[in-house]
């Protein structure tokens, strides 16, 4: 199986990133092409395949990563539509805001098509995609384009009306998150620790926190009461910060993501 990734951005490297450690896909069969030259630099540093132009890699793939900016998505569909291949290739669409049905326009209607949004940490195999696939992305060939992302973290079906919200939850939050580890760890430098202590404290104390609610069938709040005793420390800390408009905040946050997803 080779996989072809037309762009070589953040997210294409980072998927490519996660195949590798998993071991999904042997360097050789990954094949990588941008209109920047960078693609060499980014093939010549993961062992990957550089291939001189769209058309020959999709050519010599079976899947096919559009992995471009908005933007420039039509003009590069246009020139690789003569030679995409409906009994051999499946295009996997990672664009932000490009929906199936203004692919399979572009691409062809009887193209196995399956539109992908992941996140960052598909590089260290702890990603979360949504997917939603056209009518004829079936069978072996829709397990498979699946599988690939689920060997890199995890994936949710889900109808394109709902890939906004997963965005901000999913895409967006990474950022939030790393805002409440620094915050964290700032409040442990002022009260002593060195800032790299406290971020390695709160990053872990997070990733747990993390790897707790999915291991658990609790809802989070009930493992909240678990963590905290009747007049304790933990209470006053959650009091205070719902004082302050924590979850307020954070909610806000989301909204705002969301409503910027849906001008773009």
């Amino acid at each position: 199986m080779k996989i072809g990734f037309i762009g070589v951005g953040g997210m294409a490297q980072a998927i490519i990133t996660g195949l590798l450690k998993k071991g999904t896909v042997a360097a050789s069969d990954i094949l990588v092409h941008s209109a920047h030259e960078t693609y060499k630099t980014v093939a010549a540093k993961k062992g990957v395949t550089a291939i001189t132009d769209n058309r020959a890699l999709v050519q010599q793939s079976d899947y096919v990563v559009l992995a471009v900016t908005p933007n420039v998505a039509a003009d590069v569909l246009h020139d690789i539509e003569p030679v995409l291949d409906a009994k051999k290739q499946v295009l996997i669409s990672i664009v932000a805001g490009l929906e199936l049905n203004r692919l399979e326009e572009l691409a062809g209607y009887d193209l196995p098509i399956i539109r992908t949004l992941p996140n960052l940490n598909v590089a260290i195999l702890a990603g979360m995609t949504a997917v939603h696939g056209n009518a004829q992305l079936t069978g072996e060939k829709a397990q498979t384009a699946i599988s690939l992302f689920d060997a890199i973290g995890s994936t949710t079906v889900l109808p394109e009306a709902d890939f906004a919200t997963f965005s901000a939850l999913a895409g967006s939050s990474p950022a939030y998150v790393y805002l409440f580890i620094d915050a964290l760890s700032r409040a442990g430098v002022k009260y002593g620790l060195t800032k790299a202590q406290a971020t390695q404290i709160a990053a872990q104390a997070v990733t747990g926190s993390a790897q707790m609610v999915l291991a658990s069938d609790e809802n989070p709040f009930a493992l909240i009461d678990q963590v905290s005793s009747p007049g304790g420390s933990t209470v006053a800390g959650l009091l205070s910060m719902e004082e302050n408009g924590f979850m307020t905040a954070v909610v806000k946050g989301i909204d705002a993501t969301i409503s910027k997803n849906n001008e773009e």
